[in-house]
């Protein structure tokens, strides 16, 4: 099937609806065919697609692949723009060929959920599957397949699937007598794994797994590349890089949705993989100043970022594609996939035409609903791994996280740890000026309304990004002239003229500070959130007056001149990534604040649960609370 553009938008109301159907339902492909809304998604993913790629299509419409796959697997083939989109080529694909492969492939990987691409950079697959099944799950789903085909998928007994599969579609054939360490089926299905992977030209295979095999009352339950004893996979760079399964993101949420300082338990009896990064890979990427060996010392934030790096650096470097995968591909895989999208367009290398809204949309509906993961269970165990992904994005706003980067190009420098950091702020400032990432679509310079013409203070910096007449966000005048952005209920939208909007404006902006200890609660509750600070268009604050907020913050501003009379410092001028991946984060933030919440209950407590609360409640609804 041929990509298509309809010229349709992703408007803000459509990420409130959809945030909200996902945390209330778990995605079942088989549910897809007698549901208008999962038919409404999957239209939209394949329209955002269409944007800037060929594309084609396989079948999952039943689940006869994959019973939590999306009901049509989109194979992207090449980039198109205006120039060329209205070509006619005809699909790179075999697409009965590829259909072939994932049927024969599918009973290799737990669940069924085979490797499938979901994105693609210069030409080469990114990747995402759950680990390698057990035997005892080959030969279970085996079996199953066997009783609701007729016989069709037993084994010959040369050990070979019969699909129809020919002796010549061989690709692995073990040393030795393989009944003495596998069984023949495993053998067979495992083949078919690889068969697969060279088909997609996969030359890296990234393992999130903390266990070399996965046990469960006793018995092992998965098996992954790393420890299978033929060694069928040493035709691929293996690296394990074991990462913190959901449960960890419990302690996240509990921990007050702060992630530095946060390490995880690596002396746990279930954890037995260790990082395997190849020798000869470490030498060719020491230009990443990673030191592996101090992996167990890292927060999750630190880990997060190195092992986004290191993918990053292969996915360029490499000659092939990336495979990525935990153990059933719905936690930790959407973690790493969607990050790796949205870290790869805001470069300008991935899905160049599509807006901050745009993305977050794709990137939810796809890498996260549509590939099953739970929120709704994950949710109600406190276990917020899909909010942790896109609140991290702060932490790779830098230079250092481009592709561009890790290429070896010049980039302009990332920000010191010296310089201011409002990494909970999420209140939107105005500033008068068309966003840089929309200025190609509207260039008359006309502002009849509030679009086009807003900022997000993040950070330190005032990030400009676009928004529309159907926003979240509302425009509030003090007395004192300051235009400040907050978010609304749907229902209230409003159009504010360009004109009731300064040119040199200043907005009220949330200082995080530390929970308070017992002693301090009794006597400082009035405050318990932080203040209210102003902040001028260059970004200094004013009034700064909690003697609880970070001293960082308080220390890069005062280091300059600041004496009667003195001009306030320039503001920082933020590169597109940093813009790009503040915009999404805000977007995100403000519909999470109103569709799922925060832990915390009505009185709200310190650090961001308790900011977007108060931003949920300022606006006329509170933020739900109490999830667990």
């Amino acid at each position: 099937m041929a990509g298509r553009e309809d010229g349709g938008k992703i408007r803000y109301e459509e990420i409130h609806s959809l945030l909200d159907f996902f945390s209330k339902n778990t995605f079942k492909t088989k549910d897809t065919q007698g549901n208008a809304r999962l038919k409404a998604i999957h239209r939209k993913c394949l329209d955002l697609f269409s944007k800037d790629y060929k594309y084609a299509t396989i079948d999952n419409s039943g689940g006869e692949l994959c019973g939590h796959y999306p009901a049509k697997l989109v194979l992207l083939e090449y980039e198109v723009d205006d120039a060329t989109r209205s070509t006619k080529v005809g699909s790179l694909y075999d697409l009965g060929w590829m259909h072939e492969l994932f049927t024969k492939a599918r009973l290799a990987r737990c669940r069924s959920r085979f490797v499938v691409p979901v994105m693609m950079y210069e030409g080469k697959h990114i990747c995402r599957s759950a680990t390698l099944a057990s035997g005892a799950e080959v030969y279970g789903r085996s079996g199953l397949d066997f009783l609701f085909s007729g016989g069709g998928g037993m084994p010959t007994e040369d050990g070979l699937v019969s699909y129809g599969m020919s002796r010549d579609q061989t690709v692995y054939v073990p040393n030795g007598n393989s009944s003495s360490s596998e069984w023949q089926l495993v053998d067979s299905i495992r083949m078919q794994d690889i068969r697969l992977l060279k088909a997609l030209n996969i030359g890296t295979i990234v393992d999130l797994m903390v266990e070399n095999k996965k046990v469960k009352f006793g018995m092992q339950v998965t098996s992954s590349e790393k420890v299978d004893k033929e060694h069928r996979y040493a035709d691929f760079t293996l690296i394990s890089v074991p990462y913190p399964g959901c449960e960890f993101f419990k302690d996240y949420r509990d921990n007050d949705y702060v992630a530095e300082g946060l390490v995880f338990e690596w002396n746990q009896g279930y954890v037995d993989a260790d990082l395997q990064v190849p020798q000869s890979l470490i030498e060719k990427s020491r230009c990443l100043g990673i030191d592996w060996d101090r992996y167990r010392s890292w927060d999750l934030i630190k880990l997060t970022q190195n092992y986004l790096r290191l993918m990053l650096y292969c996915l360029h470097h490499g000659d092939s594609g990336l495979l990525v995968h935990c153990i059933s591909g719905w936690d930790r895989t959407p973690l790493l996939t969607s990050l790796l999208r949205m870290s790869l367009w805001a470069d300008g290398k991935m899905h160049k035409s599509l807006s901050a809204l745009e993305m977050l949309y794709l990137t939810i509906a796809y890498d996260w609903h549509l590939f099953g993961h739970n929120l709704q269970d994950r949710l109600g165990k406190g276990e917020e791994i899909f909010f942790f992904c896109f609140n991290f994005l702060k932490h790779i706003t830098g230079e250092e996280f481009s592709i561009d980067k890790v290429k070896g190009e010049t980039t302009r420098p990332s920000r010191s740890d010296s310089e201011p950091q409002f990494d909970d702020t999420v209140l939107i400032g105005l500033e008068d000026g068309s966003s840089p990432a929309r200025r190609h679509r509207d260039s008359s310079g006309s502002m009849s309304s509030i679009s086009s013409m807003s900022s997000c203070v993040l950070d330190g910096t005032t990030v400009p990004f676009t928004v529309g007449d159907d926003s979240p966000f509302i425009a509030e005048r003090h007395t004192n002239g300051n235009v400040a952005m907050m978010m609304q209920p749907v229902a209230h939208r409003a159009v504010v003229p360009s004109s009731s909007v300064s040119s040199a404006c200043s907005s009220p902006m949330a200082v995080p500070s530390k929970k308070p200890t017992p002693a301090e609660a009794g006597s400082k509750s009035a405050s318990s959130v932080g203040s209210w600070q102003i902040v001028t268009e260059s970004g200094s604050i004013r009034g700064f007056t909690t003697s609880r907020d970070s001293p960082v913050m308080l220390g890069s501003e005062s280091s300059g001149s600041s004496g009667p009379g003195s001009s306030p410092p320039e503001p920082k001028e933020a590169s597109m990534r940093r813009m790009r991946l503040e915009e999404v984060r805000c977007i995100f933030l403000a519909h999470y604040s109103a569709v799922v919440g925060m832990r915390n209950g009505p009185e709200y407590g310190g650090g961001l649960s308790g900011l977007v609360g108060q931003l949920a409640s300022k606006v006329g609804f509170r933020a739900r609370s109490n999830i667990v």
